[in-house]
């Protein structure tokens, strides 16, 4: 083959995945170039299932609200609720409906059913409280910091009291408008009550880290780690809030910046406490800079979570890319011969890993251009990433599901 990268794919397998990387690392992220396909959840579930039970781990973290995903997590380990009612409520971004994510929390489900608590594998969300058309109320997260705090801590230390974040809040209504998403003067970001609410957010997250060592000796580590998740959830939101009230030339950056900072806040808290596996859209877990247009905006620069974790773990963050070759039900044929998705295409296997050094000589002998998609969707692979990606996971087509 001329490209002289046959010899170097390999079936899509957990091995396949280890004997690309010089050591286990701490977050291992598995990106996909398009949302909502079964045939790549179905590939990451089968994969996921591999390095749970042939590499020890024991954290799955995907592309959805961090706050929701605190059901799934009780369903997973502890039984809580039903299935149905989990796949409903503990999901954002309607990924609940997603036939390939209720196989994998019910397989999350029976894994962990026999097994000690402390060999369970916990579901997490990487994601905020968001989504591309606006952002949720940060009641749940800072009352459930506030109610934390005042269990624990002495009252006189609190910055203040529950109804006085009521008051502020007031009702979630305008919190969720999402036309405040393109008409920056429908936010309620920067009134004098968010103003506050981010100093007393403040104040409530250091009073948590000032008072850790008291902390750690009266609650449990599950409890103290979801105090500082509602503690980042909080402080997060109401700065994309406020961001959604700009009206500078700066103003998406700005949010979508946010958005990937409280990401990454949520994998390095995850990481902390064992190796993560985590599923996400290549432009989330990149290491380059991600790009995008929207809504008529010029290109849209920012660095992504997985840009940001990679930062701080250096080679304890492995990246791959998953990368397809059709996608006719969007209008995706198969890619150009001087694309990188070309040079994987002409390859036998439906399915294969490659190691993203081999791919990126292939692609460098060729002097390969990035693919044009027809579809707004999909996101090609940009050849210039490719010394940045640890592998690539390609599926040759994604049919209709």
């Amino acid at each position: 083959m001329e490209t002289g990268i046959k010899d170097f794919a390999r079936p899509v397998e957990a091995s396949a995945i280890t004997e690309l990387l010089p050591a286990p690392p701490r977050v291992l992220a598995l990106g996909e170039p398009t949302h909502g396909e079964d045939t790549l959840l179905d590939l990451r579930n089968t994969l996921f299932r591999q390095l749970v039970e042939e590499e020890g781990y024991r954290t799955i973290a995907l592309e959805s609200d961090c706050l929701r995903a605190l059901t799934v997590d009780a369903y997973v380990t502890a039984g809580e609720g039903s299935l149905d009612a989990v796949m409903k409520r503990g999901f954002s971004h309607d990924w609940g409906v997603s036939q390939a994510n209720r196989e994998l929390v019910s397989w999350l489900r029976d894994f962990n059913a026999n097994r000690p608590a402390d060999d369970h594998v916990r579901f997490a969300g990487m994601d905020g409280p968001l989504e591309i058309t606006g952002a949720e109320s940060p009641r749940q997260a800072l009352t459930g910091l506030h109610d934390y705090l005042a269990a624990h801590v002495d009252t006189d230390l609190l910055p203040c009291a529950p109804d006085r974040l009521d008051d502020l809040l007031g009702a979630d209504a305008p919190w969720t408008n999402q036309a405040a998403m393109t008409d920056p003067s429908q936010s309620i970001g920067r009134t004098p009550e968010t103003r506050e609410l981010r100093l007393l957010a403040d104040d409530m997250v250091t009073l948590l880290e000032t008072q850790a060592p008291h902390l750690a000796a009266v609650s449990s580590p599950d409890d103290r780690s979801r105090a500082h998740l509602y503690g980042r959830t909080a402080v997060g939101l109401l700065r994309y809030h406020s961001w959604m009230a700009d009206t500078s030339p700066a103003r998406m950056a700005r949010l979508l910046a946010t958005r990937d900072e409280m990401m990454a806040g949520n994998l390095l808290a995850l990481a902390s406490r064992g190796p993560v596996l985590v599923h996400a859209h290549n432009s989330h877990l990149q290491r380059d800079k991600s790009a995008m247009r929207m809504w008529g905006h010029a290109k849209v620069e920012w660095w992504s979570a997985g840009a940001l974790v990679s930062t701080r773990l250096g080679d304890q963050y492995a990246y791959l890319a998953t990368a397809l070759g059709t996608m006719r039900h969007q209008g995706v044929h198969a890619p150009p011969p001087n694309t990188v998705e070309g040079i994987l295409h002409a390859l036998p296997e439906p399915q294969c890993v490659i190691d993203a050094a081999q791919l990126n000589a292939a692609a460098r002998h060729i002097a390969a251009v990035p693919r044009v998609s027809p579809y707004f969707g999909y996101a090609p692979l940009d050849p210039s990433h490719l010394p940045r990606i640890d592998g690539v996971v390609y599926v040759k087509d994604v049919p209709h599901d």
